[in-house]
This record gives structure tokens, C-alpha cells and sequence, in this order.
């Protein structure tokens, strides 16, 4: 049994609207306490990440408190939305869940990311077979992992987890078989 434990990034700085260096606020700072509490003693293996800063940041305090370096992995960063700051999000998230092919000129399909980010994931699962594992993740991407494993998440249910930072989401996968699927709001 291979376990795999999405950590969605505590509450980003929206005032920076680079992705990559989008920091935690000083709240961010504090909750990240409360995923370093949750994942305390569950013999993890291996602390994966996105790039981007906020989700590094999140996993970062328990990666250093457990002497585990933090591999960062590409496939699991965060929808790329277009080049610009989006001011109707609400509209353009709504209408990206109503449908997985749409995307703006410079941005991703909620299915290009949902590809992308499963197939990081399925890397994961075979280089880490019988582990247990922690990535640093993001609402949007982890999102479309769990619309994989459980075509009912959608629009709806991505509006119930908007505001949920951190968040974790737990896998348990027989080889590339999700056994089960459990939610965990830790603030």
C-alpha cells in the first residue's frame, strides 16, 4: 500500500500575482504549524512539492523538523491561468469546471492540468511503491486529482474547498488503484 498525502498550501499572499514566488502571509506562516501536527506520525518517507513557493513553504517546517529534503516536482504545480491577473476568476473558474477543454489563449485546460499532474503522480507511485508520501500541492491542481478518482468533485464541491488553506487530501493506492480517498480540514 502506497500512501499519498496532498497538502493544498496555506493562505498565499493574493497581493503577489507571481505564481512561482507567490509567498504565505504571516497567518500562511502560523497554519503551516498545523500540517507539521497532522503529519507528525505518519512515518513519512519522502516530502515531494510543486515549485512554486507557497506550496514548498507549507510542507517546508516538516520536511526540516523530520530531516527530509524536499524534492520538487513540475508536473505538480498549479494551473497555469493565462499571462495576465484574471478579475472575473469566480466566472472563469466556473466556466473552466463546466468545461475541461476551455482555457485562455496563454493558459491550461483543467484536463491538461489534471494530465499533467496524474502523471506526476503516477511517476510517484511507482518510484515510491510501499511509501508513504507528502506533496505540497495547490486547490486547483489537486482539485482535477480527485475528479480523476471521483468524477463527482466538481464545480460545487471545488467552491466548498476554495477557501480551505491548508488542506489535505489522503490516497491510499494498491500499485496505480486509489483504495480510498480521505479529506482532512485541519484549521
Amino acid at each position: 500500500m502506497t500512501t499519498v498525502y496532498f497538502v493544498r498550501h496555506a493562505t498565499p499572499n493574493f497581493h503577489n500575482h507571481d505564481d512561482f514566488t507567490r509567498e504565505l502571509t504571516a497567518q500562511g506562516l502560523e497554519d503551516r504549524k498545523r500540517v507539521t501536527e497532522f503529519l507528525w506520525d505518519k512515518d513519512i518517507d519522502v516530502v515531494l512539492s510543486s515549485p512554486y513557493k507557497r506550496a514548498v513553504d507549507t510542507v517546508k517546517e516538516f520536511a526540516d523538523a523530520k530531516g527530509l529534503e524536499i524534492e520538487l516536482i513540475d508536473g505538480f504545480k498549479e494551473r497555469k491561468v493565462e499571462s495576465e491577473w484574471i478579475e472575473d476568476f469566480e466566472g472563469f473558474c466556473k466556466k473552466q469546471w463546466e468545461d475541461f477543454h476551455f482555457k485562455l489563449s496563454e493558459g491550461e485546460s483543467l484536463l491538461e492540468v489534471q494530465n499533467r499532474n496524474i502523471q506526476a503522480l503516477e511517476r510517484v507511485l511507482k518510484m515510491y511503491n510501499g511509501k508513504n508520501v507528502v506533496i505540497g500541492s495547490h486547490g486547483t491542481a489537486l482539485s482535477t486529482i480527485i475528479h480523476y478518482f471521483d468524477s463527482s468533485f466538481g464545480y460545487e464541491e471545488f467552491q466548498k474547498i476554495r477557501n480551505l488553506m491548508p488542506w489535505i487530501v489522503r490516497f491510499s493506492f494498491e500499485n496505480n488503484n486509489c483504495m480510498e480517498m480521505k479529506t482532512f480540514n485541519i484549521i
